[in-house]
């Protein structure tokens, strides 16, 4: 294994307000199904109330999960790895080493409708994505051809730091 030398660090954060308001509808779907399941009369028949909690509890842990996951954004580049961590709990996290890098763009302005909305995306044609808002990110292009995009505040540096360490990497 080849030893890097020691260079920038870099990280870098984004994040989506927007997306409480959903995690206040997953926390209201949910907040139902207890309702449901506590006050609710269970003499008009056991099956579909179950079913309607069942399901309330299910849309409000998955929309929780869904929004709370995707709320921010935090990549971490070093001398070995971009490492990528979403939501409060770093998953789902994705860890690139740079040997992998074949080279890093700074893209000015990326959309959710360019990946199909926000989180996690996967497309054929484009790789991966972590988008969790508008604007600025970066873009990899990875030894197989396929790109790893994700939006994230100081973008530029962030390649800027990414090339450094694929100079050092080619030598």
């Amino acid at each position: 294994m080849t030893v890097h030398p020691p260079g920038p660090l870099w990280t870098g954060r984004a994040s989506n307000r927007a997306q409480w308001l959903l995690a206040a509808a997953g926390a209201a779907c949910l907040a139902l199904g207890i309702e449901l399941a506590v006050d609710a009369p269970w003499t008009s028949g056991v099956v579909p109330l179950l079913m309607s909690v069942i399901g309330c509890l299910a849309a409000g842990l998955l929309i929780l999960y869904g929004t709370l996951a995707f709320v921010h954004v935090a990549v971490t580049v070093d001398a070995e790895a971009m490492v990528v961590r979403c939501g409060h709990m770093g998953l789902p996290r994705r860890r690139i080493s740079l040997t992998e890098v074949t080279s890093a763009e700074f893209l000015p302005r990326i959309t959710p409708q360019q990946w199909g909305g926000w989180g996690y995306r996967w497309r054929p044609e484009k790789g991966t994505a972590v988008i969790v808002r508008r604007g600025e990110g970066l873009e990899l292009r990875l030894g197989d051809g396929k790109l790893f995009t994700v939006t994230v505040d100081d973008a530029e540096n962030g390649v800027r730091v990414i090339r450094t360490h694929l100079r050092a990497l080619a030598r």
